[in-house]
């Protein structure tokens, strides 16, 4: 060896797609693809409530239609990835999950609203009809909630309790 050792910089992109073709039928990937699918449906539900508060009918300004638009989507999003995602039933416990998920959705929310806030101010800055400032609004939002994504995967494996913490470790780095 000549002291000059070079490391190998991992798996390419086609060797990442194809690893998780090859597992796309066990259970931790039909359970990050429900979880991923809840997340679609949520976002659904806060664009399309956001475009209405804040873009038709003007009922708030962007950080009350933000907070607004989040809640309603948190509803469907808690029952959907306590019982589908995670396959839990009954009633739910309020300091090991209710409480923990509010908090993540209420965190999200937070760094929605500042997103939201600084979107609002660039359209007027720029000076964006209110069209284009809801669009940009609306981007905000989403890009808020695309960060918050694997941490909330994250903190819901742990509230749900489903998977042991190094299965989780092994499906976190297979992403």
């Amino acid at each position: 060896m000549t002291g000059m050792e070079t490391t190998s910089p991992g798996p390419t992109l086609s060797e990442r797609v194809v690893h998780l073709w090859e597992k796309r039928d066990t259970p931790e990937a039909k359970q990050l693809i429900r979880y991923t699918m809840v997340s679609v449906i949520s976002t659904l539900v806060s664009v399309a409530v956001l475009a209405l508060v804040f873009g038709v009918f003007h009922i708030w300004g962007e950080v009350g239609s933000t907070v607004f638009a989040n809640a309603v989507a948190s509803v469907p999003s808690y029952f959907l990835t306590r019982n589908w995602v995670w396959g839990k039933s009954g009633r739910s416990h309020l300091v090991k999950e209710i409480i923990p998920f509010w908090a993540m959705s209420g965190l999200g929310v937070v760094f929605s609203i500042f997103g939201a806030a600084i979107a609002k101010h660039v359209g007027q800055r720029l000076g964006l009809s209110h069209f284009e400032q809801t669009v940009l609004v609306e981007l905000a939002n989403l890009a808020s909630f695309a960060i918050f994504w694997v941490a909330k995967y994250l903190v819901f494996n742990r509230i749900f309790k489903v998977h042991p913490l190094e299965e989780l470790d092994e499906l976190v780095e297979a992403a």
